[in-house]
């Protein structure tokens, strides 16, 4: 009998991996990335304290357009931008969450870093 391989548990143990090795900070929090099959989200953690700075999603009511590409990717990158640049923000520490450096995830990262966020 072939079995296949889950993919989401494979991408966990990823993410649990590169979690051992980084992690957020007052100075430099952590910018989080969640990917659907759907949608697309983001967050800015401090990791120290434990609570959420900033967020972006496809999920948000003003967000306008199809959720599972790489243009609303790039959007939800510039809103994260955005919204840590309002607080503040200005460096992170990038968390992909274990999924490839590419196609929506890469994106995201470059419309973060258009939109002042460094990493």
């Amino acid at each position: 009998m072939i079995t296949r391989k889950d993919s989401n548990r494979a991408r966990l143990k990823r993410h649990v991996r590169v979690r051992a090795k980084i992690s957020g900070t007052a100075e430099r929090p952590r910018l989080c990335v969640y990917r659907s099959n759907a949608n697309i989200s983001a967050q800015i953690i401090d990791d120290v304290k434990g609570v959420t700075l900033a967020s972006a999603s496809t999920l948000e009511k003003d967000f306008e357009g199809i959720g599972s590409n790489k243009a609303a990717a790039k959007k939800v990158g510039a809103t994260i931008a955005e919204r840590a640049k309002a607080k503040g923000i200005t460096e992170v520490v990038f968390d992909r969450g274990g999924y490839l450096y590419h196609g929506r995830v890469s994106e995201l990262a470059e419309g973060a870093r258009e939109g002042g966020l460094k990493f």
